[in-house]
């Protein structure tokens, strides 16, 4: 990593590099309509196993453990 673009961003206020943090998360997080119609497909799937009697829901307590 450069030192230097280290140094500078490190002198940021914490508003500013939380703001660059955010530019920088979002230009990682490239949308991909393959995988979101993937999802999606596998969300309508569920949801139809469910209304059809083909599954029944979980607890989460039996999924998660009990909690404090």
């Amino acid at each position: 990593m450069n030192k230097a673009l280290l140094d500078s961003v490190l002198q940021l206020r914490p508003s500013e590099r939380a703001e660059l943090l955010d530019v920088i998360y979002d230009s990682l997080d490239t949308p991909d309509p393959a995988i979101d119609q993937a999802w999606a497909d596998e969300a309508e799937h569920r949801l139809d196993a469910r209304k059809s009697g083909k599954t029944q829901p979980i607890p989460a307590e039996d999924v998660l453990g009990k909690r404090p």
